[in-house]
């Protein structure tokens, strides 16, 4: 996609199963909810979290926090099988030795998007993402380091891959509107993990 950026295809393999049982899990301890903005939007896409924190979002700003704010208690663990993923795919896409502890999970139906945006609120930006795609295609776009760059637009499908770090760690990304369709396990819709090293 750019240097130190790569689309890994069908990389999830036969693990898909698995991965959507524990996803499953996730979910049932930490809903999925549509976070407001610091300037009062509604975001489109309902989120929830795994690891020692979870990405948040309120009138108070953006940050990571260690505790789910609807419930008070720590976000779920990240599952072993999330992590050696994330890890697998960081070396495939060149970085060895990720070791995410955050886990981002975005739940995206149709007209659901993510404007352009970087990734900047962690800590360590010496790691890369590893975002993974489940369900309904989509489209990403990658851009540069100014907003002002225009994005390149690459089609995502079901068990795709993303890895981005080194010169394009902070480049601008975002999701165009989900189209309609049915994806034969995951129905209408698409998940997205996102793994960073936060801390």
């Amino acid at each position: 996609m750019a240097e130190g950026a790569v689309l890994l295809r069908g990389f999830v393999g036969d693990r898909e199963a698995e991965l959507i049982a524990a996803l499953r899990d996730i979910v049932a301890a930490a809903p999925f909810r549509r976070m407001f903005t610091p300037g009062g939007h509604r975001m489109s896409v309902a989120m929830t979290n795994c690891g020692s924190g979870g990405w948040v979002t309120d009138r108070s700003g953006y940050r990571y926090s260690p505790d789910d704010p609807e419930t008070g208690r720590p976000w779920p663990a990240m599952p072993r099988l999330l992590r050696d993923l994330a890890d697998r795919a960081a070396t495939s896409g060149g970085f060895p030795g990720f070791a995410p502890d955050v886990c981002l999970i975005n739940r995206y139906v149709p007209g659901a998007k993510m404007s352009l945006h970087q990734d900047k609120d962690e800590l360590d930006f010496g790691a890369p993402i590893v975002s993974v795609s489940l369900g309904l295609p989509a489209i990403f776009m990658f851009g540069g380091l100014k907003r002002s760059d225009k994005p390149r637009r690459f089609r995502l499908e079901h068990g795709d891959i993303a890895v981005w770090g080194g010169p394009s760690r902070l480049f601008y990304h975002g999701v165009a509107p989900l189209a309609e369709g049915n994806h034969p396990m995951m129905g209408p819709q698409r998940l997205n993990l996102t793994f960073r090293k936060v801390w």
